[in-house]
């Protein structure tokens, strides 16, 4: 859905009759939970955003268009060479869902970390870790 998120150039997934692999870049299959939160809204878990983090967040609200996004926790998948090129555009679209709180999880990055927090700030951006507890 959204023009720079080009999801995976090396990702494959089996084959119908299970005996392969087959290329699939788009990553058409991503998945997310999302949980609502009483009188705060949805809480998306993303594993690694493969297809990219705003397709996933548009996807939520495309799916739960009567509540609103209210946390995005999990991978966000902005590390190295490729999708680092992306930082600047996730960071700035990332204003357009309305969260409280994005939890960058493992596959984020350092780079993408920082971007956010500056953008939004250490109130608002909280890196999630091994171990930490989140109350909503």
């Amino acid at each position: 859905m959204t023009a720079y998120e080009q999801g995976l150039p090396n990702q494959v997934r089996r084959t119908e009759d299970g005996t392969g692999w087959e290329p699939d870049p788009l990553v058409r299959d991503e998945r997310f939970l999302a949980v609502h939160v009483r009188d705060k809204g949805l809480v998306v878990f993303s594993a690694c955003s493969h297809a990219g983090v705003i397709n996933v967040l548009t996807e939520a609200r495309k799916v739960f268009p009567d509540l609103p996004l209210f946390v995005v926790m999990g991978g966000l998948h902005l590390s190295g060479p490729g999708p680092e090129k992306i930082i600047p555009d996730t960071v700035k679209d990332l204003a357009g869902f309305g969260l409280r709180w994005i939890i960058p999880c493992h596959c984020t990055g350092w780079r993408a970390v920082t971007a956010l927090v500056n953008a939004y700030g250490a109130e608002k951006v909280v890196p999630g870790a091994v171990g930490k507890r989140f109350t909503f």
